[in-house]
C-alpha cells in the first residue's frame, strides 16, 4: 500500500496553459535555445524553437529588457542579412548550490552560464542538525562576496542536494543517537528560506549530480544514460528522454542500494563494496592510517594489491548494478564519476568496462562507459543548475505554474 494520492498519470492537475503560460512557455523554450546554443542568431532560434520570427524577435526584445541576454557584435560578410550572435547573459541571473554530505559541506555560487564564480568547503565528522543551517548560511556569506555590488537582487534562487533520508542513515557515519530526531524534525527549506529570504529547493544528491554531468556534457548531449558518483557512498541518478528520472520521493535512482552478490559470495547492497568507505574501511582494517576528510591526496601508490581488490570487487558490482538497470531502461552510455583521483576514475572506468563485457547474458551488448566532467563538485553544481533551469528554462506545466 502507499499513502500517495491515486491521480491519472495524465492529469495535468488543473495547471492547462493560459496565454501567459503559453508566452512563458515560447520565452523559456527561447532561453533553451541560446542556452545550449551559445551565439545562435535570430533566425537560427526561430528554426531550433519552431516559433514565427516575429514572435522570436518580440521574446527577445523583452528577454534583453530582463537582463538576461548579451548580443554580440553584428557578423557581416556572410550570405543573407548580417546576424547577431546572441548568447546568454551572465549576470542575468546566479544561484547557490548546496550539498550536505556525510563528511562536508559545499556551497558555491553559480551564473546563468553555470560557471562556478566562488566556492567554499568544509568538512564534518557527522552532519549536524544543530549547526548546519547556521554553518551554510556562513558559507553563503563568503561566496555572496564575489557578486558585484548591484547584483544581489539577480540570486533567485538556493538549490541544496543532500542524500535521502539523512535522518534514518546517520548511524553510517556513527552519529549520536541524539541526532535523529533533530534531523527528522529539520526542515531545512524552510529554515534557510527564512534565514535568507530566497526560494530554497531540495534535491536527492545523486539526481543533482546527474543533472550537473548532463549540461557539463559536450554536444550533442546525451538524452539516456546512467550516472554514478563515488563518494563516502553511491550517488546515483537516470536521465531517460532527456528527463531527470526523480520518482515520486526524489530517490527512483537509488542505485547503490541495489542488491547484489559480494566477495564473499553473499548478497549486498553496491555501497557497501564499490564506495569510498569500502575502501576505506579495508585500508584502516589493513593497518593504514588515512585522512577520512582527503582521499583525493591519500597516498594511493602504497594501497597496492588492497586497492587493486577494491577495484576488481567494485567493478564486478557495479557491472551488476548496470546490466540491471539496463533491463528496465534502455540506454548505451554509463557515467562514472568520482570524488576520487582522476587515475583512480579511469582505472575503476576500464576494469567496469571489461567486467561488462565479462557478463554471461546472451544476447547482451554492454553499454560504453566513459568518466564525468564534474567531479566532487556535480552535487552542489547540479542543484544550483537544478533551480536555473526550472525558473528559466524547463516548459513543464509544474515549473510554469511555480
Amino acid at each position: 500500500m502507499t499513502s500517495e494520492p491515486v491521480r491519472d498519470a495524465f492529469d495535468a492537475g488543473g495547471r492547462g496553459l493560459q496565454h501567459h503560460g503559453l508566452r512563458r512557455a515560447n520565452e523559456r523554450a527561447v532561453l533553451t535555445v541560446i542556452g545550449f546554443n551559445p551565439g545562435v542568431s535570430n533566425a537560427d532560434i526561430a528554426r531550433l524553437s519552431g516559433l514565427a520570427p516575429q514572435t522570436v524577435s518580440a521574446i527577445l526584445t523583452d528577454l534583453d529588457s530582463m537582463g538576461l541576454i548579451a548580443r554580440g557584435e553584428v557578423l557581416r560578410g556572410r550570405r543573407g542579412q548580417p546576424a547577431t550572435p546572441i548568447s546568454l547573459h551572465p549576470e542575468g541571473a546566479f544561484s547557490i548550490g548546496v550539498e550536505i554530505g556525510w563528511r562536508h559541506v559545499d556551497v558555491l555560487l553559480l551564473n546563468l552560464q553555470a560557471q562556478v564564480l566562488a566556492h567554499r568547503h568544509r568538512d564534518h565528522v557527522f552532519p549536524d542538525a544543530t549547526t548546519i543551517i547556521d554553518t551554510i548560511v556562513a558559507m553563503m556569506d563568503e561566496v555572496l562576496t564575489s557578486l558585484p555590488d548591484g547584483l544581489q537582487a539577480r540570486l533567485t534562487a538556493i538549490g541544496v542536494a543532500l542524500p535521502t533520508n539523512i535522518a534514518g542513515n546517520l548511524a553510517l557515519v556513527d552519529a549520536p543517537e541524539s541526532q535523529r530526531p533533530l534531523w527528522e524534525q529539520l526542515d531545512i527549506a524552510a529554515e534557510l528560506t527564512d534565514r535568507t529570504g530566497i526560494t530554497v529547493s531540495l534535491f536527492n544528491d545523486g539526481n543533482a549530480a546527474c543533472w550537473g554531468e548532463l549540461i557539463a556534457f559536450p554536444k550533442p548531449r546525451p538524452a539516456d544514460f546512467i550516472y554514478f558518483l563515488i563518494g563516502r557512498y553511491i550517488a546515483a541518478g537516470i536521465v531517460g528522454d532527456g528527463t531527470l528520472w526523480e520518482g515520486p520521493s526524489d530517490n527512483s535512482a537509488n542505485l547503490g542500494s541495489m542488491l547484489v552478490t559480494g566477495p564473499d559470495g553473499r548478497p549486498q547492497v553496491a555501497h557497501f563494496i564499490a564506495s569510498v568507505t569500502a575502501l576505506e574501511n579495508r585500508l584502516v582494517a589493513a593497518g593504514f592510517t588515512v585522512d577520512s576528510s582527503d582521499p583525493a591526496n591519500w597516498p594511493w601508490p602504497d594501497f597496492g594489491p588492497l586497492l587493486e581488490q577494491w577495484l576488481a570487487d567494485s567493478a564486478k558490482a557495479l557491472a551488476r548494478v548496470i546490466f540491471n538497470t539496463t533491463t528496465v531502461i534502455e540506454t548505451r552510455l554509463v557515467m562514472l564519476d568520482s570524488i576520487l583521483p582522476p587515475a583512480i576514475v579511469s582505472e575503476l572506468v576500464q576494469r567496469l568496462e571489461a567486467e561488462l563485457r565479462l557478463l554471461p547474458i546472451t544476447p547482451y551488448t554492454p553499454p560504453q562507459v566513459l568518466p564525468g566532467h564534474l567531479g566532487a563538485l556535480a552535487p552542489a553544481i547540479g542543484a544550483a543548475e537544478l533551480t536555473l533551469y526550472r525558473r528559466y528554462f524547463s516548459r513543464t506545466l509544474a515549473d510554469l505554474a511555480g
